[in-house]
């Protein structure tokens, strides 16, 4: 049988886990703590505590998943700054490569992208961050595309049901469209990002960079307009673009379409077409009704 570690079973990670384990491979999944391990508790596959940061902690997976076909680094900082950064990303996926798989692949994020005038970027594109948390996420993704296998899966803001930044502020009154609303927004559904992660797992050949986002880039501006008209609400006021963002303010259209020609397609081509489409989206969440 098929072996698959997955470090972070978080939000991505729990579904990315469940297409596998519904596709007969033998998953195991990483968590930081016992606590996390039994809120996982009915999950369909195995469930472990590891702190990927700790090189000792790793070493004890040797015996059991050293040599497995596939490990993913989907783990998350947890909205930590750039320690946090070094030592789960960085330190992490130096750990988990150990294991030696045949295949390891690192979640990224197309905000690695510096570009700010609404470029379309692809994955030969620049991608040189100015901060340094983007800066430590590159050094990742040059650790991992040395090893032979290693692939990187540069995600684009992800939502889905429970989670949308957009829909939050927009339903709790906060939003605001910065600027001119014309900064570009690059997005992907939750469960589109676990079957690009399913793609790159399973397919044959595709070592190397591919973005995971949408078919449809929207500007500020044309995504509150929308869920304004859509929702019959009062569009959000204008203000000052926010310069204090973590991984920076960028602009630019992401391509997707290196990952499509190994043949992923997104389910949820556009956010509009996820609002207006998946139930699980709006049900209970963000105060839409």
């Amino acid at each position: 049988m098929r072996r698959v570690l997955i470090a972070g079973c978080g939000y991505v990670g729990r579904e990315t886990a469940r297409l596998f384990s519904e596709a007969g491979w033998d998953v195991t999944g990483l968590v930081r703590s016992e606590e996390s391990v039994s809120l996982l508790s009915g999950a369909p596959f195995r469930v472990l505590s590891c702190d990927i940061s700790d090189a000792s902690a790793t070493r004890d997976l040797l015996p059991d998943y050293k040599g497995s076909e596939l490990v993913i680094h989907c783990a998350s900082s947890s909205r930590g700054g750039a320690d946090s950064y070094r030592r789960v990303y960085l330190e992490g996926a130096r750990n988990l490569m150990a294991l030696q798989p045949a295949k390891f692949i690192f979640t990224s994020s197309t905000s690695v992208y510096p570009q700010e005038n609404g470029e379309c970027v692809t994955e030969d594109s620049a991608a040189n961050p100015e901060r340094e948390t983007g800066q430590i996420l590159r050094e990742t993704e040059d650790l991992v595309l040395a090893h032979a296998g290693g692939i990187v899966a540069r995600l684009a803001g992800i939502y889905g049901p429970g989670r949308s930044i957009l829909l939050k502020r927009f339903f709790e009154g906060n939003a605001v469209i910065e600027g001119q609303g014309e900064r570009l927004l690059n997005q992907i559904h939750r469960d589109d990002a676990a079957s690009a992660l399913y793609s790159l797992g399973t397919n044959g050949s595709t070592s190397g960079i591919y973005n995971v986002s949408d078919d449809q880039p929207l500007s500020q501006l044309e995504c509150y307009s929308w869920l304004a008209e859509h929702f019959h609400r009062p569009i959000p006021p204008f203000g000052p673009v926010d310069t204090e963002r973590k991984r920076g303010v960028t602009s630019k259209r992401v391509s997707n379409a290196r990952l499509k020609e190994i043949g992923w397609q997104p389910r949820f081509t556009s956010f509009m077409r996820a609002v207006a489409e998946d139930k699980d989206l709006l049900a209970g969440n963000f105060g839409s009704k």
